[in-house]
């Protein structure tokens, strides 16, 4: 039976239990077995889809990738952060964000972004968040980075934008990976349509499975199963959908391109591959070897133990069982082109006549 929303005691930092161990049962294991009512269960249950996986794997998310939980671009020989805060700066640049601006980051994780990017581009910017656990922890790196004044955060549902900020509020807003986990990308959109000002911008490198993705194809299907379940989203969807959506809701399109389509000799996905041998820098091999069989077998086994010391809360060694269904299906489907996390749009709200 799928489960449905749950409430239960919450840690001090936020995370909770009871979500963290139901997280998994929103997806049937048996790929075959999975029908519309699960994905429909997922959608309508997205806010404990994501809470549930965010408390679970925010804490590996910051000991395998840092602060910036996103994808990037790669120069050879560039090292991966810095490779992640070029990507930050590229979206801003795309979006010509200038010094004063009131921007919105949508789902700001920990901050990352939004602390490179306010000082990238000397603006103002408001994380919003519906995860308890990651806005304590923004707030704390931002105030460690000296930037509280520069960069605030708010708990908060981007279904619901218009409602916690009021329209008209933003001179931009940008998403960085975030919107995929929206039950609509219209909805989002609409959303971020409604607090943008009239001629603001909006920047957004979006999930998305490819032109190339056939559903009706079995391995095409598993493979967006895979990047689901490990990434706390209630259903993946095609790129034709999310351009669609962004015209639909009101935007004009001034720039869109898939820049995991680009021939870089250093493919996105390749921290994911594990292999040593291809790691740009010598920092980097600690973070490639993370995602190799040995640094794998390290954090299967230390989180099993520190779950079972109570160090973290309980669910959180399933949930990090996830992460590795995800690599193999990230990897899997950015060598067939299936998928990209990085179709960028930048789009404006028209102007008042």
């Amino acid at each position: 039976m799928a489960p449905v929303a749950t409430e239960s005691t919450a840690h001090a930092d936020g995370r909770v239990g009871r979500r963290i161990e139901n997280y998994t049962a929103f997806w049937q294991k048996d790929i075959s077995k999975e029908d519309e009512q699960d994905t429909e269960n997922r959608l309508a249950n997205y806010t404990d889809v994501i809470n549930g996986y965010y408390d679970g794997a925010t804490g590996l998310y910051e000991y395998g990738w840092g602060t910036s939980f996103h994808f990037s671009r790669y120069y050879k020989g560039e090292g991966f952060y810095q490779a992640l805060a070029r990507h930050e700066h590229y979206l801003a640049f795309k979006m010509n964000l200038k010094p004063g601006m009131r921007v919105l980051d949508v789902g700001c994780g920990i901050g990352g972004p939004a602390r490179e990017i306010a000082q990238f581009a000397d603006v103002q910017i408001v994380g919003l968040n519906n995860n308890d656990f990651q806005v304590g922890r923004a707030r704390k790196l931002t105030k460690k980075a000296g930037l509280e004044n520069q960069v605030t955060y708010t708990v908060g549902d981007f279904m619901k934008l218009a409602e916690k900020f009021g329209e008209n509020s933003f001179d931009a807003v940008y998403a960085i990976e975030a919107t995929v986990h929206a039950p609509s990308w219209e909805g989002v959109y609409g959303e971020i349509m409604k607090v943008l000002k009239p001629g603001g911008v909006f920047g957004v490198y979006e999930w998305c499975m490819t032109d190339k993705w056939d559903p009706s194809i079995p391995e095409h299907k598993e493979v967006a199963h895979g990047i689901e379940i490990g990434n706390g989203i209630p259903e993946m969807r095609p790129l034709a959908k999310a351009r669609e959506a962004i015209v639909n809701v009101g935007f004009q399109i001034e720039h869109e391109e898939d820049l995991a389509d680009r021939p870089d000799p250093i493919p996105w996905y390749y921290p994911l591959e594990g292999d040593i041998s291809k790691a740009q820098t010598l920092w980097d091999i600690f973070t490639v070897w993370r995602m190799s069989s040995s640094g794998k077998f390290v954090t299967h086994h230390g989180l099993w133990f520190i779950e079972k010391l109570g160090i973290v809360p309980k669910g959180t060694w399933e949930v990090g069982e996830t992460l590795k269904i995800a690599a193999d299906a990230l990897v899997k489907s950015g060598r067939e082109k299936l998928f990209t996390p990085m179709y960028l749009v930048v789009a404006r709200k028209p102007a008042q006549n």
